[in-house]
């Protein structure tokens, strides 16, 4: 396929078509950044309103490189992925450090920054810079696989290189941004994943090859998933008085360094739950089951007992913040969603 054809009627649909989001009014290479990283593996109107909250107290790479980490994270809540937020603040230090707090105008060198690989590379060189950069996500690569007509596994990484080189071949320097979010915004928006492509209104259905084959809604072809393996864990909500008990995950593994209710990696008998509380040192007045609950993850799939247990003094093996400064102090995953809800709402019973 020749892909230069693609360029005028893209750059035409997108003058017209392209979503008013807050990092498009004003694309320098921080804000461009900051909502590319946000935006990884994470929904268009989730980020909105965390970028927006984001910028307003963190508006530069000075800020961010001296962002206490725990502040970080609970500007992070709820967005999942944390390991982005900390790279985020790793490679703002180098930044400060080496480039003098701006990000270079150079994919390689952005490259060298933490968290940034060759996706957030081209799209920050493209659109922040207006370098002819292509940033290659699965949104680009949808698109690409169902205009060629190509039934290649989308997750091989030649296929993914030849894609970037075709593009790159007829980036149109003088609009190698609005390029980048052209070929965003049709995968986003049109050219649909999941059988659902919105061929009657895009604006390359004539030059696509899947739609005259007849293809394009079972494009592209993805190696098969491997299938998500189920825990099961037990959530404590410790009340001593009007202060919940949380502590600090490990550094390293599943939600590293994250604030969390305590908790067992099995399901609980009453019984057991008891003497689990009991090796913490708490003797507990009462002990009441909770609402079940689920959290899926990437890989795995956390199913969780949970008990509200009163206890009349705390126990040094947590931190006892008061229930009602837990939402401004601590950032709790939205793992633990179901439980904070009971905390968040008074519903204790």
């Amino acid at each position: 396929m020749d892909y230069s054809k693609i360029v005028e009627p893209l750059l035409g649909w997108y003058a017209q078509n392209a979503r008013t989001l807050p990092w498009r009014d004003h694309p320098t290479p921080y804000r461009v950044w900051i909502s590319e990283i946000m935006l990884q593996q994470t929904r268009v109107e989730t980020v909105k309103p965390y970028f927006e909250r984001f910028l307003r107290e963190v508006p530069d790479v000075y800020a961010l490189a001296e962002l206490p980490e725990e502040r970080l994270l609970k500007l992070w809540e709820g967005l999942g992925y944390y390991s982005r937020a900390r790279s985020l603040k790793k490679a703002a230090a180098v930044l400060v450090e080496r480039y003098g707090g701006e990000l270079p105008a150079s994919v390689e060198e952005l490259k060298k920054l933490p968290g940034i690989g060759d996706y957030t590379a081209g799209a920050v060189a493209s659109i922040a810079f207006g370098l002819p950069e292509p940033a290659v996500d699965g949104n680009v690569l949808r698109v690409a696989a169902r205009l060629t007509d190509s039934h290649r596994n989308i997750s091989d990484s030649a296929w993914k290189r030849e894609v970037r080189e075709n593009l790159r071949k007829i980036y149109p320097k003088e609009n190698a941004g609005a390029f980048t979010q052209s070929l965003m915004e049709l995968g986003a928006t049109v050219c649909l994943p999941n059988g659902g492509p919105a061929c009657g209104v895009c604006p390359l259905a004539s030059l696509c090859q899947g739609f005259r084959a007849g293809t394009a809604p079972l494009l592209p072809v993805r190696s098969a998933k491997p299938k998500r393996k189920t825990e099961n864990r037990t959530v404590f909500l410790i009340l001593c008085g009007t202060a919940v008990a949380v502590r600090k995950r490990p550094e390293n593994g599943l939600l590293a360094g994250m604030w969390e209710f305590p908790g067992a990696e099995e399901s609980l008998s009453p019984e057991k739950a008891k003497a689990v509380l009991k090796g913490w040192g708490l003797s507990p007045k009462s002990l009441q089951p909770l609402p079940a609950a689920k959290h899926v993850f990437s890989h795995v799939e956390w199913h969780m007992t949970g008990y509200l247990a009163r206890v009349p003094q705390t126990s040094p093996g947590f931190v006892w913040p008061k229930i009602r400064d837990l939402p401004e102090q601590y950032a709790i995953p939205s793992a633990f969603r179901a439980y904070r809800k009971i905390l968040d709402a008074g519903k204790i019973p």
